[in-house]
């Protein structure tokens, strides 16, 4: 049994190892363009329910845009991951960043209320295609050693897009509501045009063994050796993670208006903090890191840490102790995701884009049901979110710790 549990086949190291000129200027690019997707998905946050309110839509309609997306890119992300294990990393970046453009482009025109619905469903399904080929195409040209680092640079342009997103929509909509979204669709097209001209394909279509090309991802089978080897394991923390992560972030503002009565400046400043963080970590700290102490030990001591973070965070009181309870958990949680995703890719073999689409509908998953289950557990007791997601960072920790990969990454 291989690592993905006879699924996977093991791909020979890339022939021409990219210069590191070339590594940079490739991660910059692919960094570049999940900032752009990112920033469009911060921006549209603070426009929506003004903009919903104008086209007569209520709050179900605002819950409705929110889910749909998320549940887009959890249906659609393997379906493109799968599609660039066969024609190549290239053609479906472009065509994500392409269609991301157009959603974008249909949101600043939208004069009712279902031109937003088809604009944020548009857009799910394409901008789901972004994250995991861009992971796969850093899979595919970089030694396993430095994929910790490059992951990392990946995960902090999104938390750049996160943070900056919210930022330039409230700026820009003051002029219009329909501004930010023509904004997004222009800086889409530039990162469109970067990865044309600057981005060469990693995995051409044919590279895949005779054997690859001919499987069938979808059959059931197949589907199920993953899921139950070594890399399902790393999968369900995936969903931990994201869980808990979207746990905190869909509470963490009313939490702090209900129990410290912060105002909109502080809540703000929670906000900045968490970008902050997330660039630090997953930016600078985790391929340093993993390097030196190597993923798995990573993945279970922040782990441990992010779970620690959860109970100080109750125990926090005033502005200056919870924005250091807040900065102490999103440096742990900064670190998990740079380091699975690195070790993951380690049992991608020829089907690195299979896995990383599989990667981000699990992160969806997570992302569909810890808002769901914040809101519901607040109103229950406003401390539920944080006890719940601690115990939920805790399950991880033990998860990881009784995970014994069949063979060492090589």
């Amino acid at each position: 049994m291989d690592k993905a549990g006879n699924m996977l086949h093991q791909t020979n190291p890339v022939p021409h190892q990219a210069s590191t000129d070339t590594s940079r200027k490739n991660t910059l690019v692919l960094s570049f363009t999940l900032l752009v997707v990112m920033l469009g998905y911060g921006m549209i946050q603070p426009i929506l329910p003004f903009l919903i309110t104008k086209l007569g839509a209520s709050g179900s309609g605002l819950g409705v845009l929110a889910s749909v997306y998320a549940l887009m890119q959890l249906v659609c992300a393997p379906v493109w991951g799968n599609l660039s294990d066969r024609v190549g990393r290239k053609p479906v970046l472009l065509i994500g960043v392409l269609g991301y453009a157009i959603a974008m482009f249909i949101f600043g025109l939208s004069t009712r209320f279902w031109m937003l619905f088809l604009a944020r469903t548009f857009s799910g399904v394409l901008s789901s295609a972004a994250m995991p080929t861009a992971m796969a195409y850093l899979s595919d040209s970089l030694p396993e050693k430095e994929r910790s680092g490059a992951m990392g640079k990946l995960g902090a342009a999104v938390g750049l897009g996160v943070v900056l997103g919210p930022l330039l929509g409230g700026f820009l909509s003051s002029t219009s509501l329909s501004l930010p979204f023509f904004v997004g669709s222009v800086l889409a097209l530039a990162a469109l045009g970067l990865i044309q001209a600057f981005l060469p394909e990693s995995h051409p279509a044919g590279a895949a063994s005779t054997s690859a090309r001919q499987e069938n991802f979808w059959q059931w089978a197949a589907l199920q050796r993953i899921l139950l080897g070594p890399a399902g394991v790393l999968m369900l923390l995936i969903l931990i993670i994201s869980f808990a992560m979207t746990n905190f972030q869909g509470i963490v503002g009313l939490y702090a208006m209900q129990r410290f009565d912060f105002d909109t400046r502080q809540v703000g400043a929670i906000w900045m903090v968490v970008g902050a963080v997330m660039i630090l970590g997953q930016g600078v700290l985790s391929g340093q890191l993993a390097k030196r102490y190597g993923e798995l030990r990573i993945i279970r001591v922040s782990m441990l840490l992010g779970a620690l973070g959860f109970f100080l965070l109750l125990l926090a009181q005033g502005f200056i102790p919870f924005l250091a309870a807040t900065a102490f958990f999103l440096l742990a949680v900064a670190l998990i995701g740079p380091a699975l995703n690195a070790y993951l890719s380690t049992f991608g073999g020829e089907h690195q884009g299979s896995l990383m689409g599989l990667n981000t509908a699990f992160a969806s998953l997570g992302r569909v049901f810890g808002p769901l289950w914040a809101g519901f557990s607040f109103d229950v007791n406003i401390f539920y979110p944080f006890i719940s997601g601690g115990v939920t960072m805790l399950i991880g920790f033990s998860i990881s710790l009784l995970y014994r990969p069949q063979a060492s990454p090589s």
